[in-house]
């Protein structure tokens, strides 16, 4: 199937130009173009249109893989009375007493904290066979990094670095690739990369991963 994503902007990366009005045509799972909104639907009349707010962006690559799924545990939100919804790490970790079983549901909901971020994939070798399954179920892919990322741990690929450092390559535009990338509701008058840093990867109101449409803002 054909799918036009659409936006006010288009931020390729790499210190490519943003496109204004730009948009990405997928076919299935990979990107078939990338530009101006109207050559893309001209050329191909027949494609559904999504049309999203502020910024379409390469897909996200979250520094901090095992930080955030084997190092923290995502509660349940049933659990919110008695351990809160922010990630639990050291002692309240400790206190839990964690089975396998408990670390992939933990990593399940993880995994969907991070595409709801905009994440695409994360960095670091993860060791627990549960949540490699979680990661690996979802689509999510698992980047190598060669000295750990300084702390704290965030699900904002976005914080404490500039933004385009976040983007996972390649970046958007090479047909064929498969059709990774994210959508971040921020202005997009000025400049773009600011503007992502500025209000965060909290914006995020669509991810794409392999053509698939796996997080949706309500």
């Amino acid at each position: 199937m054909l799918t036009i994503h659409r936006a006010d902007l288009l931020l390729p990366g790499a210190g490519e130009e943003p496109v204004p009005g730009g948009a990405v045509l997928v076919d299935g799972s990979v990107l078939a173009a990338v530009g101006p909104y109207e050559r893309l639907a001209a050329a191909r009349p027949e494609a559904r249109v999504r049309a999203w707010p502020g910024i379409i962006t390469p897909g996200l690559c979250n520094p901090y893989g095992p930080e955030l799924l084997e190092r923290a545990y995502h509660p349940d939100p049933r659990e919110a009375d008695t351990l809160g919804t922010a990630p639990l790490t050291g002692d309240a970790l400790d206190a839990l007493g964690m089975t396998d079983a408990r670390w992939g549901a933990s990593a399940r909901r993880g995994v969907r904290r991070l595409l709801a971020h905009g994440a695409v994939a994360v960095a670091g070798d993860l060791g627990r066979e549960t949540v490699v399954d979680a990661v690996q179920r979802s689509g999510l892919g698992i980047e190598r990094r060669s000295t750990e990322p300084p702390g704290p741990a965030t699900l904002d690929p976005f914080a404490g670095r500039p933004a385009a450092e976040a983007f996972l390559l390649p970046l958007l535009g090479d047909k064929g690739l498969y059709a990774d990338f994210a959508v971040f509701d921020v202005p997009v008058d000025g400049d773009p990369y600011a503007a992502l840093g500025r209000h965060g990867a909290v914006t995020c109101v669509a991810t794409v991963l392999g053509g698939r449409l796996v997080h949706r803002r309500a």
